[in-house]
């Protein structure tokens, strides 16, 4: 995925000039399926779809030091918190998507926090309860392990397999509160994995912009 938002490219007949955006949170650790699910939502929705980058690769793709200490990765965190609570921001103030959806949500980052989750918490003014409930839907694309395939060939990413699945499962127990959570698991079938994840994503959409076919078969 680029790093700057995207939207459906399927034709849409919605007449709505104005959408209440709604947030949905794709999680999950490395590898999991969370970059070839977007690519397939640009082909499957329509124009009142946003799809947003991941703002880790924002942060690190343009530039910022990734430094493997504590200080470095404690200023990351904040980094990426802010770039994502931003480019949330502008798309639900434009009014011009029904949903949003996030490579990743703001909650992502206690899972990469170096010290006690509460203190990045603090820092920024937050909770996690309030993180929490600012997206209507979290979808959590499962970890898989180094027999089901765990890809490396993203240059950003740094974790072997089993620090992969650490992180997934840090994750998931990050998010395991919110109301409205769909975990997807890891299948040695990945097509039925993304066509799972694009139901969910369409189930949240008005009913004008269900007519279009998922760009993936299984």
């Amino acid at each position: 995925m680029g790093q700057g938002i995207q939207y459906g490219s399927a034709p849409c007949r919605c007449e709505h000039s104005f959408h209440a955006t709604r947030l949905i949170a794709l999680t999950g650790g490395p590898g999991g399926g969370k970059t070839a699910a977007l690519e397939l939502a640009v082909r499957s929705f329509c124009e009142h779809v946003a799809i947003l980058p991941e703002a880790a690769s924002v942060v690190f793709g343009g530039g910022f030091p990734r430094h493997e200490t504590d200080p470095g990765r404690a200023a990351a965190q904040r980094a990426i918190y802010h770039v994502q609570r931003e480019m949330e921001r502008l798309v639900v103030e434009e009014h011009r998507v029904a949903v949003a959806l996030c490579d990743r949500g703001t909650i992502d980052g206690l899972a990469y926090w170096p010290g006690d989750t509460s203190e990045l918490l603090r820092e920024l003014g937050t909770s996690h309860e309030g993180e929490l409930t600012r997206y209507d839907a979290v979808l959590h694309l499962r970890t898989p392990a180094a027999t089901q395939g765990y890809d490396h060939s993203n240059a950003l990413r740094v974790e072997s397999a089993v620090e992969a699945i650490a992180l997934d499962r840090r994750i998931d127990e990050l998010w395991a509160a919110h109301d409205n959570r769909e975990v997807v698991e890891a299948s040695d079938d990945f097509l039925t994995k993304m066509r799972r994840a694009l139901e969910v994503v369409r189930s949240r959409l008005p009913s004008c912009c269900h007519v279009h076919p998922l760009a993936v078969s299984s």
